[in-house]
């Protein structure tokens, strides 16, 4: 009975089932053949080709299986082996041409349209940047906001009389950068931050990162955390296909330099209880307190 349902299937119309396999079929020769082929900078259409649909397909099916656009996923592979070469001794014009870019220019780009920054700022991590600062009233106590040029580098918060001491400690992290106190440049970033009227998603906040690949994969695990929710170390250490470095994420997650905004408050220890803030614990529990509020305004 088994065998004869399955030959029905077969010879039937191509159902659902079917359909998604051959979908996913034309996505994992498309991975393939980027993750072979990315030093060359392959043209959608070549893509295309090696899968066996048409660009248009392509795009639509790598988007929906995957979650980016084929040039995207391209652009990451692209990024992360010029990141490995700045990390050592190369030169931002060796890791363009490494990469497979035409040079400099292109890599440049790369790094501001994903970074923030451009190749040089991300290897010298910071050096040469001017972080403008201010010190801004906000639900949790007063909030140091951190700005570059090219959009939010840091946000800290203080109780009174704390301010320069977290000044300081936003400092430390990158000590080449140079800090300019300006409150009227930082202050409109502030009242995005904390007035929930101002958060609209066709006007998304610029936030730099700079950090290891896994400190990043980190903040990025978190930014996809819906406000109201939380999720353990462990989750998002499995998240970041590293099932056994909780303790790692845990660290991760302590030198997150974007607090609120990367919102590291909504990671919790495995048994659901508050851990360790940089910022206090109780200024943690006011933060997932009042998202809740805004989560059950938003419901009724």
């Amino acid at each position: 009975m088994m065998t004869l349902a399955i030959h029905d299937i077969r010879l039937t119309r191509p159902g659902p089932q079917q359909a998604a396999l051959r979908d996913y079929d034309s996505v994992r020769r498309a991975i393939a053949f980027i993750s072979e082929r990315w030093r060359d900078q392959p043209t959608i259409e070549a893509m295309a080709d090696a899968a066996a649909v048409t660009p248009d397909e392509l795009h639509h099916l790598f988007r929906r299986w995957a979650g980016l656009t084929p040039k995207a996923f391209m652009q990451a592979l692209t990024l992360d082996h010029a990141k490995s070469l700045l990390r050592g001794s190369a030169s931002v014009l060796d890791a363009a041409l490494d990469s497979g870019l035409s040079g400099p220019g292109r890599l440049h780009d790369l790094f501001v349209t994903h970074e923030a920054m451009s190749p040089g700022e991300w290897k010298n991590g910071g050096a040469g940047m001017t972080m403008r600062y201010g010190f801004h009233p906000s639900p949790f106590g007063t909030a140091i906001v951190i700005a570059t040029e090219r959009g939010l580098a840091g946000l800290a918060f203080a109780d009174s009389g704390e301010e320069q001491a977290a000044l300081a400690d936003m400092k430390g992290r990158r000590p080449n950068a140079t800090y300019v106190e300006d409150y009227l440049s930082t202050a409109p970033l502030a009242q995005r931050i904390f007035d929930p009227k101002l958060w609209r998603p066709d006007q998304p906040l610029r936030v730099v990162l700079i950090g290891t690949d896994f400190e990043v994969r980190v903040w990025e695990t978190l930014l996809k955390i819906p406000m109201g929710r939380a999720v353990s170390y462990s989750d998002i250490a499995s998240k970041v296909n590293n099932p056994k470095a909780s303790r790692a994420v845990g660290a991760a997650v302590g030198r997150n330099p974007v607090s609120f905004v990367v919102p590291c408050h909504r990671a919790l220890g495995k048994d659901g209880k508050l851990t360790g803030y940089h910022w206090g614990i109780t200024r943690k529990q006011a933060m997932l307190g009042w998202e809740a509020g805004r989560v059950e305004s938003q419901a009724a």
